[in-house]
């Protein structure tokens, strides 16, 4: 497996991303592997390894079979990944990473609202535990990342499996941007989005609709 670099991922988004690309030249139900393979191979520790996984199952690009005979297969290729596939397709077009945030906002407000109908309280820590991990992150991009991957934690208690797999695509999409702010009050922009987010999660855990499309109004329109 090729070694993996710091390309401003984590080492999960980016062991998915070389899985994933391996996975193209594959077929529905093809073997992938198993997990202890994968961890031999990459030389990374079970719990990425396991992220990683996590990641392109809830993207529907793996499939996962217990028991004697399991292991990791390539899933159905289904429309939803296909469209999927169409957004990533796109990425040496330098307006499509506009065309992604446009897409997404649009989606975002489907997104959150499903997630609040759906969100239990075993839910809610993970969600708290991502914006802790924006709050401490030492450097703006991995504020963003951090903040990726909270948006995909919300995305994934969202019932609307298209919405969730076209939404998660864009976010799969900007994961392999750069990100840069150029702004000379970043530490006061990065607070202000902080707090957009807070707002957005508490609306989520609160179940009040009216008060998540609020935050997803701010969400989309802070600056």
């Amino acid at each position: 497996m090729t070694n993996l670099t710091g390309l401003g991922r984590t080492r999960a988004e980016q062991l998915a991303a070389l899985l994933e690309e391996r996975i193209r030249g594959l077929a529905p139900g093809d073997p992938v592997g198993t997990i202890d393979e994968i961890r031999r191979e990459s030389g990374l520790a079970r719990a990425t390894v396991s992220e990683a996984i996590r990641l392109l199952r809830d993207r529907g690009v793996l499939a996962i079979r217990p028991g004697r005979g399991g292991g990791l297969f390539v899933a159905d290729q289904g429309p939803v990944v296909r469209m999927r596939h169409t957004l990533l397709g796109v990425r040496e077009d330098p307006s499509s990473v506009a065309d992604a945030v446009e897409l997404r906002n649009h989606l975002e407000e489907l997104i959150d609202v499903g997630a609040a109908r759906c969100r239990t309280a075993e839910d809610m820590p993970q969600l708290r535990a991502r914006l802790d991990a924006m709050a401490a992150a030492p450097g703006w991009e991995e504020f963003v990342r951090a903040n990726w991957a909270l948006h995909e934690e919300i995305a994934a208690l969202c019932p609307n499996a298209m919405a969730r797999a076209v939404y998660l695509g864009t976010l799969g999409h900007l994961s392999t941007t750069a990100p840069h702010l150029r702004d000379t009050d970043a530490g006061a922009y990065r607070a202000r989005r902080l707090r957009v987010h807070v707002d957005l999660v508490d609306a989520i855990a609160s179940g009040d609709e009216a008060a998540v499309r609020a935050a997803v109004a701010r969400h989309n329109t802070t600056d």
